[in-house]
């Protein structure tokens, strides 16, 4: 018979294990959970990185899922065997939420080894390309992200200004850093350039700053993350919207006035005695000591190469989906311009809205992209074809064929493809620069 204090006991026991056993359960579902994921990511070959992704010191990291919980994606990470694992790479944006929410500070986001990779350019730890002298900075590095472009932008022009002279040409014929684009990383440059007392000129092909961004959809939020802009000043937020943030940057450029030079394209980059000889479109020349390449990596957009591509009803970027009512639109694309300008065109009054993808699953979106295209499938305002692929684009309809090789025909007023673009690799290998596909076929 139980004793007073047994009973006691056995009542604590039992309160314990009735707190601690649906942690318990719910841990081991969460890691069965994680391990199928990691299995599935493995077949469809999204756990190897691209770009951006969270490096897990698997000797500091305690498995606890902190990481995991506090990624705005979603599933990039996971926990298997105790320890955190990226289980969907093609995910990371750079958000960097992990590495400030890990305990132990065992994961830090940064690029691969990007030796293998033959769309990214070899750069050392200073951003130096493989031409001494030029410097890479922003997305045509592999970084997404505002915030990391705008960090690179400045960290190359610190080791800009501790490796050169500072010009001494007071006719602006010579500069010590010209800056080729616009974007975040052209401007963050910029502003560093002027902050270093480094003589400078940015070059941007398009008529108003912004680089990639000028080409996103209206009202389209951009993920920047908080981020110093010295000596100007800070981004605050985490989002802002597309028009917003690029009238602050108006403002900057305004406030601390920059030497911008809009409609230049630059079209020839060479060295002659020393320096840098730059050719722009307009046929102006300058030399500079040193160059800095942020030119993004959106190039032209990449065409499907089917019959009917060249009709004026396919488009390749979307600015105004309230343009589109009544319409029969089929979006080719599995990245998150594709689900936007299928969502933004599903909003509107009686479209009729197809997304193709070639591939089985969505693995590229970002989680919020995910859940809203998903909301918008299930209600039947998206039709989701998955493992198809247009074999024709005709004057009212559209050849597809499934991923059991059978041929759909849809009805079709539009077609807005959002395949990638193609980034300016030929202007970099005319330049010298070499990639990563480069070197490991060198190696082999």
């Amino acid at each position: 018979m139980l004793t007073e204090s047994g009973v006691v006991w056995l009542v604590a026991a039992v309160a314990v294990v009735a707190i601690v056993l649906p942690y318990v359960l719910r841990f081991r579902q969460r890691v069965r959970h994680d391990r199928e994921r990691k299995a599935e990511a493995g077949r469809l070959g999204i756990d190897r990185p691209v770009a951006q992704f969270p490096f897990v010191d698997d000797q500091l990291c305690i498995g606890c899922g902190a990481c995991a919980a506090a990624c705005p994606e979603g599933d990039v990470l996971g926990v298997v065997g105790g320890t955190a694992v990226v289980v969907n790479a093609l995910r990371c944006v750079g958000h960097g939420r992990c590495e400030v929410a890990c305990p132990v500070e065992a994961l830090e986001v940064g690029l691969g080894d990007l030796k293998s990779r033959d769309d990214v350019p070899l750069l050392d730890d200073e951003l130096q390309a493989t031409v001494p002298g030029i410097y890479i900075a922003g997305e045509l590095g592999g970084l997404a992200l505002v915030r990391n472009a705008a960090v690179q932008g400045r960290m190359a022009i610190e080791a800009i200004a501790a490796s050169t002279t500072r010009s001494k040409s007071g006719d602006g014929s010579v500069v010590d850093v010209a800056i080729v684009g616009a974007g975040p990383a052209g401007l963050s440059a910029a502003l560093a350039a002027k902050d270093s007392n480094l003589s400078y000129a940015v070059f941007e092909k398009e008529s108003d700053l912004g680089g990639s961004l000028l080409h996103y959809p209206r009202r389209k939020m951009v993920l920047t993350q908080p981020v110093e802009l010295p000596p100007w000043g800070r981004l605050e937020r985490e989002e802002y919207k597309k028009e917003e943030l690029l009238e602050i940057f108006k403002r900057m450029v305004s406030q601390t006035e920059l030497d911008l030079r809009f409609g230049e394209a630059v079209e020839d980059v060479r060295l002659e005695e020393g320096l840098f000889r730059l050719r722009s479109s307009t046929g102006s020349e300058l030399r500079a000591r040193r160059v800095l390449l942020a030119l993004g990596r959106r190039g032209s957009p990449r065409k499907l190469g089917v019959p009917g591509e060249e009709l004026p009803k396919v488009m390749y970027r979307l600015l105004d989906a309230q343009s589109y009512r009544g319409e029969r639109i089929l979006v080719v694309g599995g990245g998150d311009s594709a689900a936007e300008a299928a969502i933004g065109l599903a909003r509107q009054s009686g479209n009729r809205i197809t997304l193709s993808y070639r591939k089985e699953k969505l693995v590229r979106l970002k989680n919020k992209n995910l859940l809203a295209l998903e909301q918008l499938v299930d209600r039947g305002r998206v039709e989701l074809l998955l493992s198809s692929r247009v074999d024709r684009i005709g004057s009212s309809k559209v050849e597809l064929q499934d991923g059991h090789g059978e041929t759909l025909e849809i009805e079709n007023d539009y077609v807005f493809v959002f395949a990638g673009g193609v980034p300016p690799f030929g202007f970099l290998q005319q330049i010298g620069i070499g990639f990563g596909g480069q070197r490991a076929a060198a190696e082999l």
